[in-house]
């Protein structure tokens, strides 16, 4: 069968496709709730593709796919193959080891906002991420530094002014004096920022924004429009970091066709178990609560996973479904797991069911 048969009598269900060049090599791996949409997207209207694409189709000669139950196992399969296989194409994981981190760490006589490849060390610093695009960090750092004016040309107070403050964009604190304290009360705000305490500095960038389009300066409003976002984004890989970190155990019940569901068991980032069930089984509640209980009680003392690129493009895919899909989910706290009575892990499975059924209807 060549490849246009092979595209033409694809399935439309959830799955992954793989794509392979002229020696059989897997060059792109991708993800569908509808494979053959997705596939044959690819190869028709082929203008508004990007170089990026247009080079990739140029080079396929066959593929290959794998059929999920739901499109979340189909992210999570995506994932996983991207990180065994490495496929040239595939540019969000190809280079699993760069990471970047935002450090604030005291040098000299005031704290230093940084951006650099390790945390920064010593009790009094603090350090946040690790984030998989140093770009996005960087222009979220400019847009803080340059909005708080905190934009500094002189890496030492001095007790004399640098050239960014006569420009507006230093509000002086490398003279010392006044404009240190204020600067160090900046610093606490941009801490308060990333651990998602005070959006006021965001919230600042939004206001400076709206501002610069009222005036019809459309430079300035998109160039805070670029900030925003990439602060915005800076936020939410944090939040996606902190999920990460905390290990939680995660049963998610999805709806596959009117007789079956899929029962997918998370640890963290990692998914435990997964299982499809007859949704008509009279024992169907014990059946998932004995899944839960006993799959979480053994990963009960696992540690968690080392936090690389990973654990956060799987933490992104679990993060984003448990924010935004539609799909049913509960937490599982650990002492739902103790052994003797569980009443509580009892309702919280018939809630799962309950609302499962209801979005099936």
């Amino acid at each position: 069968m060549n490849l246009s048969e092979k595209v033409a009598n694809l399935p439309l269900t959830p799955g992954v496709y793989l794509m392979k060049d002229s020696l059989g090599h897997i060059i792109y791996v991708g993800k569908a709730k509808q494979l053959k949409k997705r596939v044959q997207s690819y190869f028709y209207n082929s203008k508004g593709h990007s170089p990026k694409v247009k080079r990739l189709v140029s080079n396929i000669r066959d593929l290959e796919y794998r059929l999920t139950d739901t499109e979340f196992e189909a992210f999570m399969l995506e994932c996983q193959l991207i990180k065994e296989i490495k496929p040239m194409y595939n540019r969000k994981m190809k280079n699993p080891l760069a990471y970047t981190y935002i450090s604030i760490r005291r040098e000299g006589a005031y704290r230093q906002l940084e951006v650099g490849y390790e945390p920064g060390a010593g009790e009094k610093s603090h350090h946040f991420g690790p984030y998989t695009s140093r770009s996005t960090v960087e222009r979220a750092i400019q847009g803080i530094k340059e909005s708080q004016r905190i934009l500094c040309s002189s890496p030492h107070v001095k007790n004399s002014l640098c050239l960014n403050h006569s420009l507006g964009l230093c509000i002086g604190m490398c003279g010392g004096g006044k404009a240190l304290e204020q600067y160090n009360l900046i610093i606490d705000q941009v801490i308060a920022l990333l651990n998602g305490s005070d959006t006021g500095i965001l919230n600042d960038l939004e206001r400076r924004m709206e501002e610069a389009a009222e005036r019809f300066d459309f430079e300035a409003a998109a160039k805070y429009r670029d900030y925003t976002g990439a602060v915005q984004a800076l936020l939410h890989k944090e939040k996606v970091s902190r999920f990460t970190e905390e290990n939680r155990n995660i049963a998610v019940l999805e709806s596959v066709s009117e007789a079956a569901l899929k029962l997918i068991l998370i640890k963290g980032s990692r998914i435990i178990h997964q299982d499809k069930l007859d949704s008509g089984h009279p024992g169907l509640q014990q059946l998932i609560t004995s899944a839960v209980r006993d799959h979480f009680r053994l990963a009960k003392d696992q540690p968690p996973d080392e936090v690389n690129r990973h654990k956060i493009d799987e933490a992104q895919i679990i993060y984003s479904y448990l924010k935004h899909s539609s799909g049913c989910y509960i937490l599982i706290p650990g002492e739902w797991l103790e052994p003797g009575p569980q009443a509580d892990l009892d309702e919280g499975v018939r809630g799962l069911l309950d609302s499962c059924f209801e979005q099936a209807e």
